[in-house]
């Protein structure tokens, strides 16, 4: 089996970034460990399973990098999370301050709705239509 295990977000701080994903988000800390050059290693995942894609939340170290953070996707949605309860979600995120930039859609292929990570990253939360 093949997969994608690990996604790199450059982020701005280490600390504000695990708040956000976290608690506004609902992801769960995986990892954070302290490296010799100062930087961390911090790894979050949107929910319980081993399987899921996780996110390495790597603090900009020069201008070209911290240019990135919020435009990693010249402002396309870049990052899909996918949920089995997208009214949940959606609400739990509303109420914990996370932008939406639009009301939700009903597409063939699920509940949608774009919103935008603390830095302003461009994410869909997506309940896709099962068969």
């Amino acid at each position: 089996m093949r997969r994608v295990a690990l996604v790199t977000l450059v982020v701005d701080d280490y600390d504000e970034a695990v708040r956000f994903y976290t608690e506004a988000l609902g992801f769960h800390l995986v990892e954070d460990t302290p490296r010799p050059d100062g930087s961390r290693w911090v790894v979050v995942r949107p929910g319980p399973h081993q399987d899921a894609t996780d996110l390495l939340l790597a603090r900009a170290k020069d201008e070209s990098q911290r240019a990135r953070v919020g435009d990693q996707t010249g402002g396309r949605v870049g990052f899909f999370l996918h949920t089995d309860d997208f009214a949940r979600d959606h609400a739990r995120m509303l109420a914990a301050g996370v932008t939406f930039l639009e009301e939700p859609r009903h597409e063939p292929y699920g509940s949608v709705a774009v919103f935008q990570d603390l830095y302003g990253n461009r994410w869909d939360l997506l309940q896709p239509t099962t068969d």
